[in-house]
């Protein structure tokens, strides 16, 4: 079983700034800043190729242990708390800012698309609807089997990311077989495999030599991208990952407190970077008249990293409450009691 570690705060502070970096390039291209397109375009699929199923991974760590002390019914409850309530309350703050700011944007976003949000995610949220999704389906599984076949488990999700042309069409029938399977991974990672072993040097150089060669046959010789779904695509995303994993391990064993409040935070970060972001290189843009696309980059990146940063800083200094989460399936607990003859 897994409990909370070092490592997976730095796998997460890791992951998290990829993903703010690479959602800060795609704001500047889609929105006409003069990126080099080949530079963009390969940067963006590398990264995308293993960072979201490295969250899909990491959620996936803590699934058993969870499950096995909660239950199907109290694992469901508690990420209707942390996984819902910040899916629906950020997934609103956004949509309306940039419904409401829609000309000065890249996007043409209306308050009806908005609140489409329980049917069709949008933005970085999909993330957070997938993962949902990802816990009801893990939890009818393992209702019904034991931990033993967790290999099996994965094996099959294998198999259904392999196999498109089966599948039905729609967002579900999509997202299960493309990202479950690293749900599914980070599962079995958390029964069988200990984390330190990662960390030797020679299993670093190695993972690295293999995660280059396998990345390169991937984006170069195949001239394939992040979302051309297939066998060399799943080992690009899984053994990318195991370097991350074994990285972060060996960064973890001189524990750094930054790096663990950036792990801590990164939930945070995800909900709000996109917003910092974006007002970064509109005022960039419209008030300081500037293209240059490394400036975009560089101020893009420290605004939509830094300031999430800072305030989960003041939420936590304040003690602010739901803004993250909320204690909902213990309002709704405590209601259907009250409520018994």
């Amino acid at each position: 079983m897994v409990h909370r570690s070092e490592w997976i705060d730095y796998t997460k502070a890791l992951g998290i700034m990829l993903v703010v970096y690479a959602h800060v390039a795609r704001g500047l291209y889609n929105a006409g800043v003069a990126i080099p397109k080949s530079f963009f375009e390969l940067t963006d699929s590398v990264i995308y190729s293993f960072v979201m199923p490295l969250f899909f991974f990491l959620s996936g760590l803590f699934f058993y242990n969870s499950f096995s002390k909660r239950g199907a019914t109290g694992l469901v409850l508690s990420k209707v708390d942390t996984i819902v309530y910040p899916y629906i309350l950020w997934s609103i703050i956004q949509g309306v800012i940039e419904a409401t700011l829609a000309n000065y944007t890249n996007g043409d976003v209306t308050y009806a698309e908005v609140f489409t949000l329980l049917w069709s995610p949008r933005a970085q949220f999909w993330f957070l609807y997938a993962l949902f999704i990802f816990f009801l389906f893990a939890s009818a599984i393992y209702s019904v089997v034991s931990k033993r076949a967790a290999v099996w488990v994965f094996l099959l999700s294998v198999i259904a990311y392999l196999t498109p042309s089966i599948r039905p069409e729609g967002f579900i029938f999509d997202v299960i077989p493309q990202h479950f399977v690293f749900f599914a991974f980070g599962i079995v990672f958390s029964l069988h495999v200990d984390a330190r072993r990662l960390a030797k040097f020679w299993v670093i150089a190695l993972l690295a030599v293999i995660v280059g060669a396998v990345q390169y046959y991937y984006h170069v010789t195949l001239d394939q991208r992040y979302t051309d779904y297939g066998p060399v695509g799943l080992l690009a995303a899984l053994v990318s990952i195991l370097l991350m994993v074994a990285v972060s391990t060996r960064l973890s064993e001189k524990p750094n407190r930054l790096m663990l409040f950036i792990g801590t935070s990164s939930m945070a970060i995800y909900l709000m970077h996109i917003l910092a972001g974006s007002g970064a290189r509109v005022v960039l843009k419209a008030l300081i008249g500037t293209d240059a696309y490394i400036a975009h980059l560089l101020v893009g990146f420290v605004v939509g990293f830094l300031a999430p940063l800072a305030a989960v800083w003041l939420i936590e200094r304040y003690r602010i409450p739901y803004v993250f989460s909320a204690p909902i399936s213990r309002w709704v607990s405590g209601n259907s009691v009250r409520l018994k003859p």
